[in-house]
């Protein structure tokens, strides 16, 4: 392990435009395959670094990679900068203040600060390699769309990651820690069913419902639960109730499952059995069924010689400072939580409650946090082409859940910069190591090889299936 104070100050020299860029895209949120101001941002920045930028990555006008160096071995920093419907959220205010600018979108995730910190640690890279002439290349890549979109599971398959070593990322989170291979893979799929119209008073028996259908098949896939494996997650949304009368016997309806499961195996085991639900829902409302496959995300694939470097340099950075104002704002943030989501996050890190704890002032160990309580990340899809190690990183209060106003009220805060410029230092001093340690990279990407040769790589994305990018 090189003596890191060097890339770690190269970092911190870079605090204040990367404070900026990271508060810029928090104020223009856009969803999935929407990002265009946030791409500029971050392309203005990887101009104003030097670094060499490919666009449009896998056809996608929203993903973009920067590189810098040569020769050596290739290692990329993984950026996000996606938004979420329906979170916008006045930064800085401890309650519900949601905001309507760009349709009420908002960093209920915190790439905003995934994107920057990424950036901002690739940045420190480059300056390094340049200053010692050390051979290497570093990679930033902007990547669009992962909440929903899977648009790196399109970069996978597009051979984006073919020549690179490894790659790594982080995760705004409200503690610090490794984060370990713990995801769900997952799959996006619209059943839209096709029947018949009619008067639903005076000809009702000439009607055919699709909505009838689309319940249907949601009763049967609520009655599969039971019988999923541990872990496995369905969910759904109505994308077409088939209109507002309800006195016309609605000829169209579409409704969007999500089927998540601990591995790729289960989760083609489990959609397949989705399928024949929504078979069955058809033949008794006798409508037509058809479905369109939106996204697909695999497991993480974990790496433990990558978890084990990227620990060491948590370890030795430890958690960051936080001022009485940081402790006031979290304070008020944690009071309208409820106890329930404050002594989760201690359970899962193993740890004694410590309901007065109001921001994370610790390290987890590696492999002492439970497992449970997964998400799902394309990230997983990289992970499989190439070996990955990614960070948790405290940027908000102790309980603080993804997917909230709680989350987005603290996008712009001093926490949420000082844990984006610690992530920045980790994710920097983990490349140098794998740029620097040939010893540490062949064994990583030996795990890696094992690993596939265990259980091979299939893109679950079905390869007629292209990214969802709007038009216009």
């Amino acid at each position: 392990m090189k003596n890191s104070a060097e890339i770690w100050d190269l970092v911190e020299q870079r605090r204040v435009p990367y404070v900026a860029l990271a508060d810029q895209v928090f104020d223009t949120p856009e969803i999935a395959y929407t990002e265009r101001r946030s791409v500029e941002a971050h392309l203005a920045q990887m101009e104003a670094e030097g670094f060499r930028i490919t666009r449009d990555l896998a056809g996608i006008p929203t993903a973009v990679m920067g590189e810098a160096g040569a020769d050596g071995p290739v290692i990329a920093i993984l950026g996000e900068y996606d938004a979420l419907p329906a979170l916008g959220q006045e930064p800085g205010v401890a309650e519900p203040r949601p905001t309507t600018q760009f349709d009420g979108a908002g960093h209920g995730c915190g790439h905003n600060l995934l994107g920057s910190a990424a950036l901002m640690a690739a940045a420190a890279v480059k300056d390094w390699l340049e200053r010692t002439g050390t051979p290497g290349r570093i990679r930033y890549y902007g990547c669009p769309a992962e909440e929903g979109g899977a648009a790196k599971t399109f970069m996978v398959r597009a051979g984006l990651f073919d020549d690179v070593d490894a790659a790594i990322s982080w995760h705004p989170s409200d503690y610090n820690g490794v984060f370990e291979a713990n995801s769900l893979a997952n799959t996006r799929i619209d059943f839209t069913f096709t029947g018949r119209a009619s008067h639903a008073a005076a000809a009702p028996d000439l009607g055919r419902s699709a909505l009838d259908a689309v319940e249907l098949m949601n009763v049967g896939v609520n009655y599969m639960r039971e019988h999923m494996p541990d872990g496995a997650r369905v969910h759904y949304a109505y994308l077409d109730a088939g209109g507002i009368a309800p006195n016309v016997v609605q000829a169209k309806a579409t409704v969007r499952q999500l089927v998540r499961a601990q591995t790729n195996r289960e989760l083609l085991d489990l959609v397949a059995r989705v399928r024949k639900i929504a078979q069955g829902a058809a033949l008794m409302t006798e409508t037509t069924v058809s479905e369109e496959v939106v996204s697909a995300v695999s497991n993480l694939l974990g790496n433990t010689v990558l978890d084990r470097l990227m620990q060491a340099h948590m370890d030795r950075l430890g958690p960051v400072f936080y001022d009485d104002a940081d402790r006031a704002f979290a304070q008020a943030i944690r009071s309208t939580l409820t106890p329930t989501h404050i002594s989760e996050t201690f359970r899962r890190l193993q740890r004694p409650l410590d309901p007065d704890l109001p921001l994370c002032d610790f390290v987890v160990p590696l492999g002492a946090a439970l497992p449970g309580g997964q998400g799902s990340t394309d990230v997983g899809d990289v992970s499989w082409a190439v070996p990955t190690v990614q960070a948790w990183v405290a940027t908000c209060a102790i309980g603080t859940p993804f997917h909230s106003w709680q989350l987005t009220a603290q996008g712009k805060s001093p926490v949420a910069h000082k844990g984006m410029e610690l992530a920045a230092k980790i994710m920097a001093a983990t490349a140098q190591d794998l740029i620097s340690d040939s010893a540490a990279l062949t064994a990583a990407k030996e795990e890696h090889r094992l690993a596939l040769k265990r259980e091979p790589y299939v893109c679950p994305l079905p390869p007629e299936v292209n990214p969802p990018i709007p038009k216009g």
